[in-house]
């Protein structure tokens, strides 16, 4: 890869899978140079680890920085985390001196990993975001202020989402082996090849820290019973259900003057379950909110971390700054 043109701006994204860097230059055509750091950034008792995130970040950062050539600086940066809006306290409070002092950024945004995920969805344009995986959470703007819905964990809400579709498959698979009602045999048999005898699955689930991923992991043999059961597609149709209601939620009040509608992008790995949860949930849109346009995602949560930076970098952020959704120090 050839050096890109200064200045260079810094998007990173740090979830459950790890931390993962993009150094890029105001140009989003020239290809952004790329790390991955795979330990994911602590929780303690007060918030995401600021320290631990800076360890990794800060040699990462100058590895990239170092391939660019002598004199290379960031200009911006976005960082984008899961948690932020709940758990960011620390990182709002140490990231701003630490990243001046050690890269000498002037800009800085510190985004919920929600935020980043509009962004690199729907870049600075007005409209609504879904964004899935294990869980499930909208977010919409009409570029003014933000509106949230769900996004509230696997006991409280994510409705729709990876780990409640895979709970309502192992829901369905201990209803068949009691014979109560709502069973389907097909998921009881798939429950039992994936984690072993049905009356052992409370013993493997209780005990797990990681409940909502082990949850999720059964959502795709949920998809792929749904061609021939019942239960299974049924289960998909209310995923695609509360998934609308979320968009709908979020959606702007006034579609766009000049279309008469607005925007919505659909981003993350739930909707790589296939038809059964696509074609019900296009279905449940056109009728919840009508005024919307069905759009591919453009890119992904990093992608948006580089566009938040660029904005900053360049001719100005759009999206609305909000204290704990997207933090932009001396911005209010």
């Amino acid at each position: 890869m050839t050096a890109a043109p200064g200045p260079y701006v810094l998007g990173v994204d740090s979830g459950g899978s790890g931390l993962r860097l993009a150094l890029g230059s105001m140009d989003a055509r020239h290809p952004a140079r790329t790390a991955v750091c795979e330990e994911p950034v602590r929780t303690g008792p007060g918030g995401i680890d600021a320290g631990h995130l800076l360890e990794q970040l800060l040699p990462a950062a100058r590895r990239l920085l170092d391939q660019e050539g002598p004199g290379a600086a960031v200009a911006a940066t976005a960082i984008g985390a899961a948690g932020m809006a709940t758990l960011g306290d620390r990182l709002r409070a140490e990231l701003p001196g630490a990243l001046a002092e050690a890269l000498g950024v002037r800009r800085l945004a510190l985004a919920a990993d929600a935020v980043t995920a509009y962004a690199g969805a729907l870049g600075q344009r007005p409209g609504a975001v879904v964004a899935g995986g294990t869980g499930m959470i909208a977010l919409g703007t009409d570029l003014t202020a933000w509106r949230r819905a769900d996004g509230w964990g696997h006991l409280l809400g994510d409705s729709g989402g990876g780990a409640w579709i895979g709970r309502a498959g192992l829901d369905a698979a201990m209803r068949a082996h009691d014979g109560r009602r709502g069973g389907s045999p097909a998921l009881l048999a798939r429950a039992e090849a994936a984690f072993g005898p049905a009356t052992g699955l409370p013993g493997e689930l209780y005990p797990r820290t990681d409940r909502p991923a082990l949850l999720a992991s059964f959502a795709p043999e949920v998809a792929a019973c749904a061609s021939d059961d019942e239960v299974a597609a049924g289960i998909l149709r209310e995923a695609a259900a509360h998934i609308a209601e979320a968009a709908a939620a979020v959606c702007p009040r006034t579609p766009d003057l000049r279309s008469g509608e607005f925007e919505v992008a659909l981003t993350g790995g739930l909707f790589r379950l296939g038809e059964h949860l696509l074609g019900p949930l296009r279905g449940e849109l056109a009728q919840q909110v009508p005024q919307a346009r069905v759009v591919p995602a453009a890119g992904d949560p990093l992608h948006g971390a580089l566009e938040i930076a660029r904005a900053l970098a360049g001719t100005g952020l759009r999206l609305p700054p909000h204290p704990a959704l997207l933090f932009v120090p001396g911005v209010t």
